[in-house]
Parts: structure tokens; sequence; C-alpha cells
């Protein structure tokens, strides 16, 4: 175990399926997440903020359009993004193959009902 007290994730690669692809929580600590983010060609998430954590995010595979407060830019591998906690924020594929993210989470409390979506292509807006 760790020294840190962080949880390696013993089902590394159960997939979270979401419309858009899905993740893998990698690490799950109380100080922090990491996931591998999966987005399949031509889809992007809901642009979205959180109240409680701030995310970093490292492009390790495709070309992704990112949205972060009113400004939109095309990264791809190698590049990294952060992402202050209450920033309105969105990744799209922008790619013809599955692009994939590393996210890391920090703040005071990671879980998905964090998530304050503006806008979604598949109807999960929050009311």
């Amino acid at each position: 175990m760790p020294k840190d007290n962080s949880i390696l994730n013993p089902s590394f690669s159960i997939l979270e399926e979401r419309p858009w692809g899905g993740y893998v929580v990698l690490i799950d600590s109380e100080n922090y997440k990491v996931k591998k983010l999966i987005l399949n060609p031509k889809k992007r998430f809901s642009l979205q903020y959180h109240h409680k954590r701030s995310e970093n995010w490292i492009v390790v595979k495709g070309k992704v359009e990112i949205t972060l407060g009113d400004k939109k830019n095309i990264y791809s591998y190698g590049d990294i993004v952060t992402v202050p906690v209450k920033t309105k924020h969105r990744i799209e594929n922008i790619g013809d193959e599955t692009a994939e993210i590393i996210e890391i989470q920090t703040g005071t409390y990671f879980g998905e009902d964090d998530i304050v979506r503006i806008e979604d292509d598949f109807g999960r807006i929050n009311k």
C-alpha cells in the first residue's frame, strides 16, 4: 500500500460507460482522484463546472478541442490543461479515432454529483 494512503483501484479495467465514451478510475484517494477518460470519435461531454474540485488533463491519444471558460483550443498528445474550480469546461473529440485523457482531480470532494451541467448533447442538464 502506498505511504500516502491512496487507494489503487483494484478494478482498474472496469469502464464506467457514458454516452460520449467513458472513464476508468485508476486511483481513488482522500486527497485526489486519477481517471482515464475515453472519448469516442466526434463525441463530447457536457459543458460543465465543479464546485469542489479542479482538474488537470493530459492528452495521451487523439486530437481534442477543449473549452475552458469562454475560450476553445485544439490539443493533442502531451498537451496539459488545468481546469480551475468553478470554471466551465468541456472536451470534444474532433478526430476519427478514440481520444484518451488522463485526468487528475484535486480538491475537497470528487463525487459525480459535483458536476453542474450547462449544456449536454444527451439531455442531462441540471435543473
